[in-house]
């Protein structure tokens, strides 16, 4: 069950015939526990990361929660069991481990715990919980990217999957569309195998499940965001990404599925969505599943918005950015990842052209729509000097909104840890800093300490006052909400400043219990816990709220000036046929000039070819060469 990131189910709901509770709607001689768990994982003190609200909804357990309910309409386990389903995201929920095991072993027909999509920085974690439901004889399953990914690429199993199998946890790789139901029979007759493995059973995604979490839910998530996948798979073949496993031969939902989706959350007030295809672009059915999105919410109101995620080139398919904005597209995330062409091609990015970079961001800007892109730090030929005056290229010339950074990571799954796994080079053996944060091997111009360095300089580099004003002049100037964008600043830049933690695993007020503590360390003294958690509150919050209220006075003040509105820069002025001789961005190296010439090549190319056609349309008889 791979897990898109986790058990990666989704099924048809069927919604209102036995609920969307715990609980089976009929009497049932028997009760089977399936127990679905999103783990978190733990920071470098040990403790685990968790929110009163957190940011990012897990698609993983939207799609396994419609599996299960689908299961359950089906009488999966035969008509006198009722499927009793209960969920928690670590990262927004404290998970009632005691409570569970009571559940479970006071249950006629027992239960399950299945830790769903396990990412490798959240493999501890995950074990630490899998061994505490063993120890009390409970039945656990792990699946997810790390399981998957080990499973895909790995030779043989590592050591930490191992570790996992002789505890008696079952391990879970490849998508479960076809294989869910017998998975839960199994676990109900306690018949589980040690582990499957369905990695070359990629099922079609056409009028299969669709992801779903009842509201309780989702309200714990900040703005009520559900999340669903429209597509699996990507035709690109990134080094550095994990999505390879889910195959190059991209699976999609249709119209229909995405319709009926909509309409069973917005029966329970939900209408915000975070759409998790590594490339929604690339999804053949985009224009369908953005037309019935642009009917709904046109001709019946129905009140939606969504971010999604895409490629440097969406904006060369014809009418998608403008289909997208009308279909309800508030946020936009674009792998950028670099804007040197050597990286790119280091990273097997090939589809990224720095030429294309302004123009792609514009189009999106002229629709309201805010960009946020991702940039990656530690490619090879990267160095202090190099990134920080990359970093000043894209303030001056890029009209990105927000920028997050990352650390070039060997995640295993990918190419790049493959590839040096064989190589027998040196990787911390710590799955938890696997999390795109930490420096994990050795590069080969700057030392792991400069690297760490680098990235944490390129946060408050980017961050900086004088850009963030520039940032938001941008935004009234072309017609973007600056309140909507003064949120993404604050969200984005005081989480890594003030919680120390990347934004896409942050969320509003760090709930950090003592008890929730790595098993490898011990648990502190309540005398010295407690007040430290205090001092780190006073050192954080009051900050966070100066830094909330400074901004606020900035947008507040840049809004009411009437010359912002008149604002022009070098990043959203009309891009220029000349402006290639002018731009840091394709001069300020050797390989940026020749990634201008061969594009120039191309394009001449593309010109005499489409010359040739005419020529031959209108005289058949004429060479076209």
């Amino acid at each position: 069950m791979q897990f898109r990131g986790g058990f990666i189910y989704n099924q048809p709901v069927r919604f209102g015939l036995a609920g969307t509770g715990g609980r089976m709607g009929r009497l049932a001689s028997t009760t089977f526990h399936l127990e679905l768990i999103k783990p978190s994982h733990y920071d470098d003190d040990g403790y685990v990361i968790q929110w009163w609200r957190a940011w990012i909804p897990s698609n993983s357990l939207s799609s396994v929660y419609g599996l299960a309910l689908e299961a359950r309409e089906q009488n999966i386990l035969g008509a006198d069991v009722a499927l009793e389903i209960e969920a928690c995201d670590e990262t927004n929920c404290v998970i009632p481990v005691r409570r569970i095991i009571r559940r479970i072993q006071r249950s006629s027909g027992g239960g399950i715990v299945c830790l769903i999509g396990v990412q490798s920085n959240q493999f501890p974690r995950a074990m630490d919980l899998a061994r505490r439901f063993r120890a009390a004889g409970i039945q656990v399953a792990i699946g997810g990217f790390h399981v998957s990914g080990c499973l895909a690429m790995l030779p043989e199993m590592p050591a930490d999957l191992k570790e996992a199998v002789a505890l008696g946890v079952t391990l879970y790789a490849g998508e479960a569309e076809e294989h869910f139901g017998e998975f839960l029979r199994a676990a109900y007759e306690k018949r589980l195998l040690p582990v499957y493995n369905y990695m070359k059973d990629l099922p079609d995604l056409g009028h299969q499940p669709i992801p779903f979490l009842p509201a309780h839910y989702v309200r714990r998530y900040y703005g009520h965001v559900a999340c669903f996948d429209a597509g699996r798979g990507c035709p690109f073949t990134c080094s550095f990404c994990t999505i390879i496993n889910e195959g190059r031969k991209s699976r999609y939902r249709d119209a229909d599925d995405v319709e009926r989706l909509i309409r069973a959350n917005a029966a329970q007030g939900v209408g915000s969505y975070f759409i998790t295809d590594d490339n929604f672009a690339r999804n053949k059915n985009w224009e369908p599943i953005f037309d019935r999105m642009i009917a709904l919410r046109e001709k019946e109101h129905l009140k939606t918005n969504f971010i999604m995620q895409v490629d440097t080139l969406c904006h060369k398919i014809p009418n998608f950015v403008g289909k997208a904005a009308r279909a309800g597209c508030k946020r936009v995330f674009i792998g950028l990842e670099n804007i040197n062409p050597d990286s790119l091609k280091t990273a097997s990015k090939g589809q990224n052209r720095i030429t294309e970079y302004r123009r792609m961001l514009q189009a999106w800007r002229n629709t309201g729509v805010i960009t946020y892109c991702g940039y990656i730090l530690g490619f090879p030929t990267d160095t202090p000097e190099s990134i920080a005056r990359d970093i000043g290229i894209i303030q001056r010339e890029l009209p990105v909104d927000m920028l997050e950074f990352f650390i070039l990571t060997p995640l295993p799954g990918s190419q790049d840890h493959k590839a040096l796994y064989l190589q027998g080079a040196w990787m911390d053996p710590d799955m938890n800093k696997y999390d795109l944060e930490h420096v994990l091997t050795k590069h080969p111009l700057m030392d792991m300490a400069t690297v760490q360095a680098v990235y944490d300089r390129a946060w408050h580099q980017y961050y900086t006052w004088e850009h963030i004003e520039t940032l938001i002049k941008r935004a009234i100037a072309t017609g973007i909400n600056p309140a909507r964008l003064g949120a993404m600043i604050f969200q984005f830049y005081a989480a890594y400043k003030y919680e120390r933690v990347h934004p896409l695993q942050s969320g509003i007020w760090r709930r950090k219990l003592r008890t929730q503590r790595r098993s490898s360390l011990p648990l502190e003294n309540p005398l010295i816990f407690y007040p430290r958690r205090l001092l780190e509150i006073l050192r954080t919050y009051p900050g966070m709220l100066a830094f909330l209220w400074k901004l606020s006075r900035l947008r507040k003040r840049l809004k009411t000036d009437p010359a912002t509105r008149a604002y022009m820069d070098t990043a959203i002025s009309p891009v220029s046929d000349d402006e290639e001789n002018s731009l840091d961005l394709y001069q300020a190296t050797e390989a940026a000039r020749k990634a201008v010439a061969k594009t120039h090549a191309r394009e001449a190319i593309i010109r005499q070819a489409r010359a040739a056609a005419l020529r031959w349309i209108h005289d058949p008889a004429q060479p076209t060469a």
